[in-house]
């Protein structure tokens, strides 16, 4: 088979399945699961699906539908592990405030923090808060609200009404999704409001997102490219859409 049917009959078995995996797609074409991990990074690159742990998921799936958190965890942890090691780097000095966004990626920065620099961190995330709480360096603020089981995030008009009320140094957001035109999206309604409140309440907006999540748009838009000032994500960044980013004065850290 050659790699042009064989990419084709794979977006076919996404389109009509919504999910595959590595393995099965590798027994049903008949190669290497190595050669299905590179046609779906080149497929992904396209936009024509979306990888995930073990496999890929359709595009047109992930408007609305969301993953829980230990799902997500697992998807691109090498990726997100550097990511986070990449945001110590951010931080703000001795009694400096942080905004810490419910995400997994965010979750990772939360467990390195220095431990002999004192931080302020406002947090929306209820692991987060658990990790924080003991923490001797950290004086830590959790929002209130309703919380979402999907992302173990607090949502809603208290929390809303908190953020609006405070001015951070800086704000660590995750995203479900990034374009140059669209900026940043995400699935819900009430998480996108909470997300659009940090980032009005951070000096600077640094967004946590790996590469998976680059090209990809998602239902509602929280904030625009113009919002955010650095992008922190992978070596699987697409070279082109550095260059547009940078061209909009965003500063992109590969880690």
């Amino acid at each position: 088979m050659y790699a042009e049917e064989r990419l084709a009959a794979i977006v076919g078995k996404v389109r009509d399945q919504g999910r595959v995996t590595v393995s099965g797609i590798a027994a049903d074409l008949g190669v290497t699961t190595e050669t299905v991990r590179r046609d779906l990074a080149q497929l992904e690159r396209g936009g024509l699906l979306r990888r995930v742990h073990g496999g890929a998921v359709s595009t047109t799936a992930l408007t609305v539908i969301e993953p829980g958190v230990a799902e997500r965890d697992a998807t691109s942890a090498e990726q997100k592990d550097r990511i986070a090691k990449a945001a110590i780097g951010l931080l703000p000095g001795n009694g400096g405030s942080i905004l810490l966004d419910a995400g997994t990626t965010t979750a990772r920065i939360a467990s390195l923090l220095p431990v002999d620099r004192r931080l302020v961190v406002v947090t929306n995330a209820v692991p987060i808060a658990a990790r924080l709480g003991g923490a001797d360096s950290v004086r830590l603020h959790l929002l209130g609200g309703r919380v979402r089981g999907e992302t173990q995030a607090a949502v809603g008009e208290q929390a809303v009404g908190a953020l609006a009320d405070l001015r951070v140094d800086l704000a660590f957001v995750g995203t479900n999704a990034l374009t140059v035109d669209h900026g940043l999206t995400t699935p819900d309604p009430d998480e996108a409001a909470v997300k659009r409140a940090m980032v009005a309440a951070a000096h600077q907006v640094v967004v946590v997102a790996d590469s998976s999540k680059i090209g990809h748009e998602h239902l509602v838009r929280f904030a625009s490219i113009d919002d955010i000032d650095v992008l922190i994500t992978d070596d699987g960044i697409d070279r082109t859409v550095v260059r547009e980013l940078e061209r909009r004065e965003v500063e992109v850290v590969v880690a």
